[in-house]
């Protein structure tokens, strides 16, 4: 493209002087509104910071001066002010909770130099734990005497309310003490028996016992085990306790944590007792069965037998059965039997058991038939629960968050004894199992035992007879 010369002549036929002004840009015209960010410390630039000095300085003359916010309430400045505080808040107990403000007198309002004491009061009230009956109604404003004789004619029934229970009461006219008779008292003593306490016409209080009837069909809860067994006995309407029997019941037949597999089917039945308005008191489980995919089916019911209910397979046979220890904790093994790097310690040490991977609060259960000859704290154990059985054997469950087994106590093959947790020198939710025979501790994975299950034929035929009733509600 052509692009013209530049006027070079003209340029240098300009003085010096001259050839500077032109190149110069030319001059803003004055204002006060200057642009700090262009020109740093130029005159203008100078003339633009004095103005906005000139603004600033103005202004902190002109505002007005700062003072501290008032702190507390606000004075009241009058009786007005007062009567209308008072309306909008509510008085203590002891003045009565006066509320809402006093009508001004008129054609439908007189003033009174009194309000009129309620004749009846009625209250719904329920019982603490650790509480008393009388000193539960005196509080409330019954009278020393009828609360007294409430309290005793309860206990000559029997039916003290429990914590939790709520009563019903329905309170007289005052005093000249304030106090009040007690007109009617009724509450649930138990889920078939309601207990009624009322004023007689010739004074004092009698005692009136309602039975109420009740159903009593067990429940059947029935599920697959999907991806665990516990939680999908949770998930299927078990409480935690019966889920826990469950876990136990099965338990003493095969190894929870390893032979249950997740396409099996599980089957319990409890005892349940059910009123007419509805409310339920669940019992101790009676029927576990499981229909395994991968082995035999188990089928188990709950009787009497050397004065304690014991778990009896209706397909229970003569013959001895061996088998190991039973798995104390459904989860993997974490860390097995033999020297190893402590975690904790950082150096390596003899580990005399082995450790599942569980849960926090998963339920733990007794290894095998024993008694319980620790159950408390163990040092760097923390809670512990150490069981002894036959043939000098002794198992030993550590790290627990809770224990339940009673030391001194017995306990059976898949009884609860406690649940995971971290105490002591651990580094998280886990239990640590060991196996001692003799007082030496051995690898549990390679230690077996020899049982013989019950057998009788009338026994049997009972069972089989149970368990198929069970099973058919």
């Amino acid at each position: 493209m052509f692009q013209p010369p530049r006027p070079l002549v003209a340029a240098a036929a300009l003085p010096s002087f001259g050839r500077a002004a032109a190149l110069r840009p030319p001059e803003p015209p004055f204002s006060l509104v200057v642009d700090l960010t262009q020109d740093p410390f130029s005159r203008r630039w100078w003339r633009g910071a004095a103005t906005l000095a000139a603004l600033v300085a103005g202004v902190a003359q002109l505002a007005p001066p700062i003072e501290a916010l008032p702190v507390g309430p606000a004075p009241v400045t009058g009786p007005d002010q007062a009567r209308q505080e008072a309306a909008l808040a509510v008085g203590a107990l002891a003045y009565g909770s006066n509320t809402g403000l006093t009508l001004s007198e008129g054609p439908r309002a007189r003033p009174i130099a009194a309000a009129p004491a309620r004749q009846l009061r009625a209250l719904s009230l329920i019982v603490s734990p650790g509480d008393e009956l009388a000193r539960l109604l005196q509080r409330n404003g019954a009278r020393a005497s009828d609360a007294l004789q409430a309290a005793a004619l309860a206990r000559g029934q029997g039916a003290l309310p429990p914590a939790g229970t709520t009563l019903t009461v329905q309170l007289g006219a005052p005093d000249a003490a304030g106090s009040r008779g007690i007109d009617r008292l009724s509450y649930r003593a138990r889920l078939d028996l309601e207990l009624v306490i009322s004023a007689g016409s010739g004074g004092g209080l009698s005692v009136e016992r309602r039975q109420l009837g009740l159903d009593r069909t067990p429940l059947r809860i029935r599920g697959s085990v999907g991806g665990g067994l516990y939680w999908a006995l949770r998930s299927a309407g078990a409480s935690p306790t019966q889920a826990a029997d469950y876990l136990g019941a099965i338990g003493g037949s095969l190894d929870v944590g390893s032979e249950v597999m997740p396409g099996d089917r599980f089957e319990l039945v409890v005892a349940q007792a059910r009123s007419a308005d509805g409310r339920t008191v669940a019992g101790g489980l009676l029927y576990a069965g499981l229909d395994r995919s991968g082995g035999n089916d188990l089928s188990l019911v709950r009787v009497p037998l050397h004065g304690r209910l014991q778990w009896i397979s209706e397909n229970a046979s003569p013959e001895p059965v061996q088998s190991g220890l039973l798995a104390p904790v459904s989860g993997p093994i974490t860390s097995t039997f033999g020297a190893r790097m402590h975690p904790i310690l950082r150096f390596t040490r003899m580990h005399n058991g082995i450790d599942y991977g569980a849960s926090w609060g998963s339920p733990i259960v007794a290894a095998a038939d024993g008694q319980v000859v620790r159950a408390g704290w163990a040092g760097g154990y923390g809670r512990q629960v150490r069981i002894a059985h036959a043939g000098g054997l002794v198992t030993s469950y550590s790290h627990m968050s809770r224990i339940v087994a009673g030391d001194g106590g017995t306990v059976r093959r898949g009884e609860l004894i406690g649940y995971v947790g971290s105490s002591g020198l651990s580094t998280g939710p886990h239990l640590h199992y060991e196996v001692l025979r003799n007082g030496a501790p051995v690898n549990p994975l390679g230690v077996t035992l020899v049982s013989r299950p019950v057998f009788d034929q009338g026994l049997m035929a009972a069972v089989r007879a149970r368990a198929k009733a069970l099973r058919g509600l």
